[in-house]
């Protein structure tokens, strides 16, 4: 079983994210989004509707979501040498 490279991983997630986070931002004041923006300003200080506070949110989710890919390919990585072991 082929291993995750991390590094690609948490880079495509942080960018992914931070895309989806900021777009949100942007078009939060035209009403689209607006519950999403809300709900995810809790999580990421300073995050709002807007051209700031969209990018904002997007450095945080950018570094949230690099943490969580970099999390998921190694958890990935100790259950497919393990289940490589067993065999």
């Amino acid at each position: 079983m082929k291993k995750l490279d991390v590094k690609a991983l948490a880079l495509a997630l942080g960018i992914t994210w931070a895309l989806g986070v900021l777009l949100a931002g942007w078009v939060a004041p035209t009403g689209w989004c607006d519950g999403f923006v809300r709900v995810m300003a809790s999580v990421y200080l300073g995050y709002e509707p807007g051209f700031t506070g969209g990018l904002i949110g997007g450095i945080w989710a950018f570094f949230d979501g690099a943490i969580g890919g970099m999390v998921i390919a190694l958890v990935y990585n100790l259950f497919a040498k393990s289940g490589k072991d067993s065999r």
